[in-house]
């Protein structure tokens, strides 16, 4: 008896959002993306009950993996990730022997996937609660719940469980019923919360202030404590103290070179085999399999800083050996979860301003494995994304060829075809996958408007145009329901 036949009673019965049985009218698709983006805000607002005031264990990943530290998503988007990245690597490594073109095998992935996803609630909830003082129990609550301490503590991670399944039918729902698809709509939501906040935050307000006041205040003459501008002291703090000139910077060249890099392309010739005059193109764009590969990196290097942390609370700086990984307020400042870790501000790199605490060669090593890290890591996980979502040239040229379209010039046959998307598909993914991991970097290193990190700002503004696409292919299908018909809606 093969795994599926033993596991399939179980995965085939795991709840699931129904599909919808006909057209979902454009209307109702914003209503629910719209009722779901709404359900979000409020889950971020909801803070966990009997859980004390605690350190961020994600940290800068915040923006990246959604939710609210001390809410109900405490989690966000992770433990989908990290089913996604455990998914991934044994789907490229043919360990499943699933094809998803089956539909049987199709329900079994699906089933998989959350059952990974609720076995990585556990493996990163537990640890929050009962390491460390990540969540700390309210003691005035304990004194009177039932079972103490430990019974306070079962009540919290109960909270964040629940809260981490709603986020996996929360975005199920908006990937059948709505536009786009959940993780993306949470990321946009988490990162333009805080560009705004960025941008606009006012200094009665909790937090930094943003960057308009404070311009506002350098201008006026109210703003405290500003150095005279014509000195060096005055000009770092123009372009990268609260002034934060290199910031807005970097956050408006990000966003042009990601509506850039989405329109440049190859365009593949094509030809109705039947229908004479129908032609068309098959794109193959820079960014082809979009940026969403970076948040399985970035994933990735939070989950090995979030085991560098739990290691630390639980040994102690007296136990913990230095070439593992030192700490200053839940930071890493030496060993190997240092070089490991991201650059996240221009703080962490300029040491001739800053004065970071390292060696120039221990934040060279550093920038050096985060580029090569993100670089590589893109790279790779861009060919598995392309492979495991039908985005590859078998998969390719089996839909071009069953929608009756042909390249002209070569036999309509699907073999031609895929020899033909081989010659683009494979090199402009890696080249792709690379680029968006070195723009990530570059982001970081430079900073942006609310410390969004660059990650998060590229992953907000390809989402943001790709929603855009897929919102006007809607209204052409709404307008011209032939379409709809033609390309199988």
């Amino acid at each position: 008896m093969s795994w599926k036949e033993a596991a399939e009673p179980v995965l085939t019965r795991m709840p699931s959002v129904r599909r919808p049985e006909g057209h979902v009218p454009f209307k109702r698709k914003l209503g629910w993306t719209a009722g779901v983006l709404v359900l979000y805000f409020f889950l971020t607002n909801v803070y966990l009950y009997g859980a004390a005031q605690g350190s961020d264990l994600f940290g800068q990943f915040r923006s990246l993996l959604a939710g609210g530290q001390g809410t109900v998503l405490q989690l966000g988007i992770g433990p989908i990730v990290t089913a996604s990245i455990v998914l991934q690597l044994l789907g490229g490594a043919d360990l499943l022997g699933l094809d998803t073109d089956d539909p049987r095998d199709q329900i079994l992935y699906q089933g998989l996937q959350k059952v990974l996803v609720v076995f990585m609630i556990f493996l990163t909830g537990l640890p929050m609660v009962f390491a460390g003082s990540f969540l700390p129990p309210s003691q005035a609550l304990a004194a009177t719940f039932p079972g103490g301490t430990m019974g306070v503590k079962w009540l919290i991670f109960a909270q964040i469980a629940v809260g981490g399944i709603l986020v996996l039918f929360m975005d199920e729902i908006v990937s059948k019923w709505g536009v786009g698809s959940g993780i993306g709509l949470f990321i946009i939501a988490g990162v333009s919360q805080k560009l705004i906040g960025g941008l606009f935050a006012w200094p009665s307000l909790d937090g930094p202030t943003g960057l308009i006041p404070t311009w506002i205040g350098i201008i006026t003459g109210s703003a405290e404590n500003v150095p005279s501008l014509l000195t060096g002291s005055g000009i770092q703090y123009l372009v990268t103290g609260p002034g934060d000139i290199l910031a807005l910077v970097t956050t408006v060249l990000i966003f042009a070179i990601v509506v850039y890099a989405e329109s440049v392309r190859v365009e593949i010739p094509l030809s109705h085999a039947r229908v004479k005059g129908a032609r068309g193109r098959f794109p193959v764009k820079l960014i082809y399999a979009s940026v969403l590969p970076m948040i399985l990196v970035r994933a990735l290097q939070a989950n090995l800083q979030f085991l560098g942390r739990i290691l630390y609370s639980q040994l102690g700086p007296a136990t913990m050996p230095n070439w593992l990984g030192t700490y200053t307020d839940g930071t890493p400042t030496g060993g190997l979860f240092y070089y490991l870790a991201p650059i996240q501000s221009p703080q962490q790199w300029m040491w001739w301003l800053a004065g970071t605490g390292n060696e120039p060669w221990q934040i060279i090593i550093r920038v050096l494995v985060d580029l090569t890290f993100m670089v590589i890591g893109g790279a790779i996980f861009a060919i598995f994304w392309v492979e495991t979502t039908d985005m590859g040239p078998e998969a390719t040229a089996e839909q071009i060829q069953n929608s009756g379209m042909q390249i002209p010039g070569f036999r309509q046959n699907t073999g031609v075809i895929e020899k033909v998307m081989e010659r683009y598909i494979p090199q402009v993914t890696v080249i792709g996958g690379a680029l968006v991991g070195l723009l990530a970097v570059a982001a970081n290193m430079l900073g942006t408007i609310g410390n969004v990190t660059g990650t998060g700002l590229l992953l907000t503004v390809s989402i943001t145009y790709k929603l855009y696409e897929e919102i006007a292919e809607e209204q052409l299908m709404e307008m011209h329901p032939m379409m709809r018909e033609m390309f199988g809606g």
